[in-house]
């Protein structure tokens, strides 16, 4: 997997990938968050939660997107996920950290993480240091895969709740989610439904770690 990855990261480097062209494809897809993402991201900043986006893409794509569709950062929010280094003239010379591929992009992969505020120009300190992170004891995971359910892993959690969204081959998928995932969501759902998670787990007194 990582041999794979890696290949494919040095042709994006060989073919002369720049950010200008990334900026671009940006604008001219129809990329569109979920229904509730804000709102979400937004709640857990003003409870002081970090939110931590895991994935075996490329930060700085996924960077690009939200500054091109959300029009905002948020200062509990970072990426983990394959960062590109670019040189003066904005052409993809290399890639940073070890590769993050969809069956390791957990935990371990954590020190990568990086905060999505400092990127698009934010000005006050990001929430939480990574070490800082590692001693949360509640996890609220959310994934479109079962895969995903190993993000959390190497934490040293004492609860988590899983959240699955599953788009694809409902009736195939739905027992296998079922049995991984505390909840379900079907059909690209939107995020309303764990935003009146996370409301209901600080009203009753467990969001606070």
């Amino acid at each position: 997997m990582e041999e794979w990855w890696e290949k494919t990261h040095g042709l994006l480097i060989e073919g002369g990938l720049t950010y200008n062209s990334i900026r671009k494809s940006v604008a001219d897809a129809t990329i569109a968050f979920r229904e509730g993402v804000v709102e979400l991201f937004e709640f857990l900043e003003e409870k002081n939660v970090p939110v931590l986006i895991f994935s075996a893409g490329l930060a700085d794509v996924i960077e690009e997107v939200m500054r091109q569709k959300l029009h905002r950062s948020f200062r509990n929010v970072k990426i983990v996920s394959n960062r590109m280094v670019f040189d003066d003239a904005g052409r993809l010379v290399s890639f940073k950290g070890k590769t993050i591929h969809t069956l390791n992009k957990n935990e371990h992969a954590l020190d990568m993480a990086a905060p999505v505020h400092d990127q698009l120009g934010g000005i006050d300190k990001p929430m939480d240091d990574n070490a800082s992170l590692k001693k949360r004891t509640n996890v609220l995971l959310l994934g479109d895969h079962i895969g995903d359910l190993g993000m959390s892993d190497g934490l040293n959690f004492t609860n988590r709740i899983a959240v699955g969204f599953l788009n694809d081959n409902i009736e195939k998928s739905l027992e296998k989610y079922q049995q991984a995932f505390d909840i379900v969501y079907l059909n690209d759902a939107p995020m309303w439904g764990a935003v009146e998670l996370v409301s209901q787990l600080f009203s009753s007194g467990d969001g606070d770690h």
